[in-house]
């Protein structure tokens, strides 16, 4: 099963199209968690179980991972998410040339889908997009501000290079596994994108914590139903302001914004 066809499984059994950002800020974590040998992979464990009813698809991102105990804290929550039947979606944002992309996309024998960065052009690419069994998420319009830095850019073309991007990604989808990444942030180009590429699920960051438009990511970040809306600190440290249990909160937290979203579904 194509990881397309995993996610869309998913969501209809669930209901939600809720991405659960695994993001465990060491400086961040609870005092329940500090004490354990990896506390990052204690802490996502105890995430998985408060919001895998919830979720659609685990993000970690690789950015709080990147030393050995990190890596040893994402193996461990990769196989315990895959453990609860929740594909996980590694942003790495990767984007480089010949064996240097061919090693980066190896870590997709592990995980279900990667983001990646355009920059470089098809052939930085093509190590991951070859692997039609995994989802290919292609950096478009950023939810950060400094996105339009460049993405907003006019060619000569009179398109905007994240136009560009999608009509780019467009093509690049010979197996259909790409997917997008637009932010929902900014409502328009959600829109825009959207009638560039009207059959390419998004994955549609800044919702939550960044306060991106819920109704937009929905309008137009699903395709034929299948697509995700990302939270990351908006739930998993949803616990550090609450009354109650911190797990409690996130899963709370989860539950809302499915709530939330599936009422513009």
């Amino acid at each position: 099963m194509t990881f397309f066809d995993q996610l869309a499984e998913r969501i209809e059994r669930r209901d939600t199209v809720v991405s659960v950002g695994l993001d465990p800020d060491p400086d961040r974590l609870p005092t329940a968690v500090q004490d354990a040998e990896l506390p990052r992979w204690a802490f996502n464990r105890r995430i998985i179980d408060a919001t895998h009813e919830h979720a659609a698809c685990f993000k970690p991102n690789a950015a709080f991972y990147e030393d050995s105990d990190g890596w040893r804290a994402l193996r461990e929550t990769v196989a315990y998410a895959h453990g609860k039947d929740v594909p996980v979606l590694l942003d790495a944002k990767r984007g480089d040339i010949g064996n240097t992309a061919r090693q980066y996309a190896s870590v997709l024998e592990s995980v279900d889908a990667i983001t990646v960065n355009p920059y470089l052009g098809r052939d930085a690419l093509e190590p991951f997009l070859s692997r039609s069994e995994n989802g290919i998420f292609v950096l478009c319009r950023t939810s950060n501000a400094g996105g339009a830095d460049l993405q907003d850019l006019e060619l000569a073309s009179g398109e905007p290079v994240y136009e560009r991007v999608a009509a780019l990604a467009d093509l690049w989808n010979e197996h259909g596994n790409v997917g997008l990444v637009v932010g929902a942030t900014a409502p328009e180009e959600l829109e825009a994108v959207r009638e560039i590429v009207p059959n390419i699920p998004f994955l549609v960051p800044g919702v939550g914590a960044q306060g991106g438009d819920e109704q937009a990511a929905i309008e137009y970040g699903l395709a034929d139903g299948v697509g995700l809306v990302n939270s990351s600190r908006g739930i998993i440290f949803a616990g550090e302001d609450a009354r109650g249990g911190y797990f409690e909160a996130a899963g709370a937290a989860a539950k809302q914004l499915k709530r939330q979203l599936n009422t513009y579904r």
